[in-house]
């Protein structure tokens, strides 16, 4: 299996995308593109309750968005039998190049692939001639019921039509079509034993991840830091994949006492989620904060703070400004009187001088 996954540009301006996809279609078919089951051939074994875990979604809307996209879309087929899924068109836009390490690849997923009515489902739309081939050796059992292909334009209905009639074949039938060989049909009893036990392990591993955060579920420190958060911070709020990991890397930073007081402190103002917490971890990397003893004092000084900042009065005049003020009204208190004094001077010199022509 590759390490990466290829998605064409045209995959934002194919019609049926643009016109009849909501986002949530965009984002859940994306997922069934690129996610770590994806194989080769456009047909891998994934559980539903492995794609709630990695999209988030409860197993309610996984249901709903792949009843969507096999009944109204028409782009995908799946088999709760094998748990496996087809996307119709993997081969015509994923086969762009062939060659002996792409159809060594193929041939060796394909002998993998326990519904072989899927194989059919993909191949029909496979535009490499080898490699549709080598699809098609696969397909002999089912070639009576094959429709025909000639034209691309036909509806998907029809390919999603014939998977469903080849889906209701029995286990029986299948065998006695595929396989006469006594010992070949006791190997895939064997194999349908180990793959329900391999269903089992991932099932509870999927629940072990839920119940820790995706970290040790034998760790008794995280668990206490997850049942308290449960308990008193998640209630109403949507579980998500994502705040577990946060939490697990608050954990990793701060150590239970720091994360169990953090919680405490949330928990007291009845902040539920994770935001409220996220807030006080910055406070308390900003200030400094190693030890409960630092966060104590930390906290203690906010409290103090606040509280003196709830008994502020109406600050008095300071002094300094009184006696400013003072000095200012004196300065001007005595350039008035010196107004007056000079109006009176020159009244008194021009009486003087009107006494002195008369005489």
């Amino acid at each position: 299996m590759a390490k990466f996954r290829m998605v064409q540009l045209d995959f934002w301006n194919d019609p049926k995308i643009v016109e009849e996809f909501t986002p949530e279609d965009k984002y859940f078919f994306l997922y069934l593109l690129t996610n770590p089951k994806t194989t080769q051939i456009g047909i891998y074994r994934i559980l539903k309750k492995q794609i709630a875990f990695d999209t988030g979604y409860s197993i309610e809307s996984v249901n709903a968005i792949m009843d969507r996209f096999i009944n109204h879309h028409k782009i995908i087929a799946y088999s709760n039998e094998s748990r496996e899924i087809a996307i119709i068109n993997w081969g015509k836009h994923n086969f762009r190049k062939g060659g002996k390490p792409v159809e060594d690849c193929v041939r060796s997923e394909l002998e993998e692939v326990q519904d072989l009515s899927l194989i059919p489902y993909v191949s029909k739309h496979i535009e490499n001639p080898k490699l549709k081939a080598i699809y098609d050796s696969f397909n002999v059992s089912y070639n009576d019921a094959s429709v025909d292909t000639s034209s691309e334009s036909i509806n998907d209905t029809t390919d999603v039509s014939q998977h469903e009639e080849n889906v209701k074949v029995s286990d029986d039938r299948l065998l006695d079509d595929t396989c006469t060989d006594s010992s070949t049909v006791s190997g895939q009893d064997k194999d349908k034993d180990e793959d329900k036990e391999e269903d089992k392990e991932q099932q509870q591993e999927l629940i072990n991840n839920k119940d820790s955060g995706g970290r040790d579920f034998n760790d008794p420190d995280f668990k206490e830091i997850l049942d308290f958060y449960r308990d008193n911070l998640q209630k109403a709020i949507t579980e998500t994949p994502f705040n577990y990991e946060l939490l697990g890397q608050f954990y990793d930073e701060w150590g239970k006492d720091l994360m169990l007081a953090a919680l405490k402190l949330a928990a007291k103002k009845e902040a539920k989620g994770i935001s409220f917490i996220e807030a006080v971890f910055n406070n308390w990397r900003i200030y400094g904060v190693k030890t409960l003893e630092d966060a104590r004092r930390y906290n203690d000084q906010v409290l103090k703070q606040r509280k003196s900042y709830s008994n502020t009065k109406v600050e008095q005049t300071p002094d300094w400004y009184k006696q400013q003020k003072e000095e200012r009204q004196k300065r001007e208190n005595q350039i008035k009187q010196n107004n007056v004094d000079q109006k009176d001077a020159e009244k008194l010199l021009s009486d003087y001088l009107k006494k002195s022509k008369s005489g």
